[in-house]
């Protein structure tokens, strides 16, 4: 690569930091006024590792979550399984599928479940439990259809199907996805587009409002508590309020200045604008060594939340293979670390297969 080109990569970096960076007049927390949070977890051991910069380099079936443009660049179909277990003994998955369909598009079907585990039922007057146990799930069904307009460009949209229940009482809501993605040929250190940037776009969770009802806000009340002759216990219900969902703009750019042989290092920045938390910007890196008939090897690495208000994030990491088995069959999979501050840390673990 000529110093030319590594100059104008530092400017274009510089220039791009300068305008994703939060000004002096930046966005004010609204945390905690969104429900359905789980769906800001990041879903994909890959862009895990990455600290969540994959805005633009998402290829592979979890681009469901970081940008549905990147199913329509998925040249085989697959089948991706993620597990990755949360603080306080909550589990979250992800299960799914996508089919690339040739003169079609690329079609994905997926869900992403939160499992909260059983919890015992305590009250005023038996503190320590009462011998029940109530459980807590989120879940979320996602149907997804992208494709490449051109060889250069990729469009993509999802469908999600929302549910949160807690005990008794339980929510739902609907929302939708849209993502782009963009290879061009800048700074590409071979002259081909694929190996040049990556621009990609994405808004995540546009959808109605969640609003809880069930039957554990039914409340035997007693209107006139002072009155003799009046019905002492009538139905009375809580009332709640409705909640938006966490809506997410991801606006990313990844280049590679590594390109020889089978080795390839590409770099990526995720610029995020939230609806419940402060603006931030994830950074990301990937090493990918190919060997000839046997796959892939990957490293990663990468920091969340720079610029987030009380981040708790911090430094992420983690690798994965890419192994060409029998016939046109493929597996793929990924392992992800990552550092949540004083929630701890937390590992991811995907596996894949394509075929």
């Amino acid at each position: 690569m000529s110093g030319n080109k590594v100059l104008n990569l530092l400017v274009i970096g510089s220039l791009l930091l300068l305008c994703l960076a939060p000004s002096g007049h930046a966005q004010k927390s609204r945390a905690g006024t969104a429900t359905a949070n789980f769906l800001e977890i990041g879903m994909g051991s890959a862009g895990s590792a990455m600290g969540d910069a994959y805005v633009s380099l998402a290829e592979d079936l979890s681009s469901m979550y970081w940008n549905p443009a990147g199913l329509g660049y998925m040249d085989k179909s697959e089948a991706q399984f993620t597990i990755q277990p949360w603080l306080v003994d909550i589990n979250t998955s992800f299960v799914g599928v996508g089919l690339a369909l040739p003169r079609i598009g690329t079609l994905g079907l997926g869900i992403t479940q939160i499992g909260y585990g059983e919890i015992p039922v305590t009250n005023l007057e038996f503190q320590e439990g009462t011998g029940e146990m109530f459980t807590a799930n989120d879940l979320a069904a996602i149907l997804s259809y992208s494709r490449r307009l051109a060889q250069w460009f990729s469009f993509g949209a999802s469908v999600k199907y929302i549910s949160s229940k807690i005990w008794h009482t339980s929510a739902s809501a609907m929302a939708v996805d849209l993502g782009v993605k963009l290879n061009t040929h800048f700074f590409s250190p071979t002259g081909e587009k694929s190996d040049g940037m990556n621009i990609g776009m994405s808004i995540s969770n546009y959808g109605t409002r969640m609003k809880y009802d069930g039957l554990d806000l039914l409340q035997p009340i007693d209107i006139l508590p002072n009155e003799a002759g009046n019905y002492q216990f009538a139905n009375g219900k809580f009332e709640t309020v409705e909640w938006e969902l966490p809506l997410i703009f991801r606006v990313g750019i990844s280049v590679h200045p590594v390109v020889i042989g089978s080795h390839r290092l590409s770099l990526a920045v995720d610029a995020l604008h939230p609806n419940n938390n402060t603006e931030s910007i994830n950074l990301g890196a990937q090493y990918q060594l190919k060997v000839p008939a046997f796959g892939s090897f990957y490293l990663r690495g990468g920091y969340k939340g720079i610029y987030m208000e009380d981040s708790q994030y911090g430094p992420a990491f983690g690798g994965g293979l890419f192994l060409n088995l029998m016939g046109n069959v493929g597996l793929r999979i990924d392992y992800a670390y990552k550092s949540v501050g004083i929630l701890g840390n937390f590992h991811s673990y995907t596996c894949g297969i394509t075929f």
